[in-house]
């Protein structure tokens, strides 16, 4: 089987109406993204340990990531194949977090390749909030599936309202 990650993407409500959503989405850290935007930023996400439950692994990534926990009621979002063949699994919750608050574990990383030189960085670099419009172009290919299902999750959900 090949590697799994589980994430999640926050959502909070904007502007007037419940329509107006904003994702939260996270900057890889590190000197491969440091000057990469559009198409590069993702729902924090990592990988599933062994027998681990992927919601479970979601919340400890999301926490690991950003040093915040994610409370809520969590909406399966389903899974994607990312470009290296790796599957995300994801959810959604509604949480409203201040960006600036995000403090990042670190990893380490040989750079430059092949250098035997070993630099420390956070594994995010910054976070931020978009609307749907802009998290399309700032969010990896592989995960825009996941900002199409929640759409069409909250619309389903305001449908519903409207009819009781």
């Amino acid at each position: 089987m090949g590697k799994r990650s589980a994430g999640l993407l926050l959502f909070r409500r904007s502007g007037r109406t419940p329509r107006q959503i904003e994702v939260l989405l996270v900057h890889p850290g590190g000197p491969f993204w440091k000057n990469k935007d559009a198409g590069a930023w993702s729902i924090p996400k990592g990988l599933i340990e062994d027998r681990e439950d992927p919601l479970a692994a979601a919340r400890r990534e999301f926490q690991e990531e950003t040093g915040i926990v994610t409370e809520g009621d969590f909406l399966p979002l389903g899974e994607a194949r990312q470009s290296s063949a790796k599957t995300v699994i994801a959810w959604a919750v509604e949480q409203d977090i201040d960006p600036e608050a995000i403090r990042s574990n670190t990893c380490s990383v040989e750079w430059p390749p092949k250098s035997q030189q070993m630099i420390e960085f956070p594994e995010i670099d910054r976070a931020g909030w978009f609307d749907l419009d802009a998290a399309l172009i700032k969010i990896l290919s592989g995960q825009t599936v996941f900002l199409d299902r929640l759409k069409t999750i909250l619309a389903a959900s305001l449908e519903t309202k409207s009819h009781l």
